[in-house]
């Protein structure tokens, strides 16, 4: 395989999650999303918006002023901004300068999440949201959380893509030797990617072999599978669990078996830092909330041993700016994903041109 650069542009005309849906309230909070200041409020009647962080008139960040009535007013000078980013009053004057606004970006509520579309807002189809169904499933149950990972945002796919880092970065928790032996099957189309990896009759690593007696007391071995989906340009679903060895896992059936999704959405802020929103839902136990709770903490253990790796990477990455990355065999996954992101990168910057 040919070896590749990182590439730290990221396309526009894309969502992107932004916040979860309960850190959106009648209050101002600030994010950057692809190098642009962001303020997130949720109007009165429950409505999120989404506006250009910086006033029309100095520049002073809007969230660094106060809410008012679903009214914008900028901690400078006064300024006063409506939902839609225009302004509505000027201190001292009677006439407002017609140009007087700021941008107002498509913004929608869904899984859980906030998302905001950076780019042409006439492309901005709801139909386009990565789907991470499984966070409001009443069929499955769940929790995550957001972190600040300060890396590119491809270091966080390329990582979610290749699962076999867990032997060596997770070996307590999810990693056994399992994962970088067993074969897998990669799959891709125009915007999606998909590694697929059954480690059969083994025994299960340890986390797994927690959640299972939660539902079947074994001692047993187990099929155990990883099915990643990427789906652009940022957004990683892996279907994960275990069943009973020879039971029709593979097959299908895993009615004795522990099933999860891992949802991943990652959201580029600069070229070297991102917001890494992640959540883990499960089918069992829906209703156990004490379940719920430990396996968000669980996984955020895990997560944070990935957080020290991609943040380092990333340090050695701006030590050796003309070092190329080279691919193996299990980089299969990522590299269709970068080719496919590049492909969005490279026709909006056509149409820009």
């Amino acid at each position: 395989m040919q070896s590749f650069t990182i590439n730290e542009s990221f396309p526009m005309n894309a969502w992107y999650a932004a916040a979860w849906d309960f850190e959106v309230k009648n209050t101002l909070l600030h994010r950057k999303v692809c190098n642009k200041p962001i303020l997130l409020y949720r109007k009165k009647d429950g409505t999120p918006v989404a506006l250009e962080d910086a006033c029309w008139h100095r520049l002073l960040p809007l969230s660094k002023g106060k809410l008012k009535n679903d009214t914008v007013i900028c901690g400078y000078h006064g300024l006063e901004y409506n939902s839609d980013g225009r302004c509505t009053h000027m201190p001292s004057q009677e006439t407002i300068n017609p140009s007087a606004c700021v941008r107002a970006y498509p913004v929608v509520q869904k899984y859980r999440y906030v998302w905001v579309w950076m780019g042409n807002p006439a492309l901005a189809d709801v139909a386009k949201i990565p789907d991470l169904h499984w966070n409001d499933d009443p069929d499955w149950a769940g929790d995550g959380k957001m972190i600040e990972v300060k890396c590119n945002y491809r270091l966080v796919v390329d990582n979610l893509m290749d699962l076999t880092h867990e032997t060596f970065v997770h070996s307590e928790s999810i990693g056994d030797e399992h994962v970088t032996e067993a074969p897998f099957d990669v799959f891709h189309d125009e915007n999606t990617a998909t590694v697929s990896r059954w480690m059969l009759g083994i025994d299960p690593p340890p986390f797994w072999k927690s959640q299972l007696n939660k539902k079947i007391k074994t001692d047993e071995k187990v099929d155990r599978w990883q099915i990643i989906n990427f789906q652009a340009p940022c957004t990683v679903t892996i279907d994960v669990g275990v069943a009973l060895a020879g039971t029709g896992a593979p097959e299908g059936d895993r009615s004795q078996g522990v099933n999860g999704y891992v949802l991943n959405t990652i959201t580029p802020m600069t070229s070297q830092t991102c917001m890494y929103f992640w959540a883990f839902s499960r089918n069992y136990n829906v209703k156990d909330q004490s379940n719920t709770t430990e396996l968000r903490d669980g996984v955020s253990r895990i997560f944070f041993q990935d957080e020290l790796i991609l943040e380092a990477q990333q340090i050695a990455i701006n030590e050796n700016p003309n070092r190329e990355f080279y691919n193996l065999n299990i980089d299969a996954g990522a590299m269709w994903s970068r080719r496919i992101t590049d492909k969005m990168v490279e026709a909006e910057q056509q149409k820009n041109q």
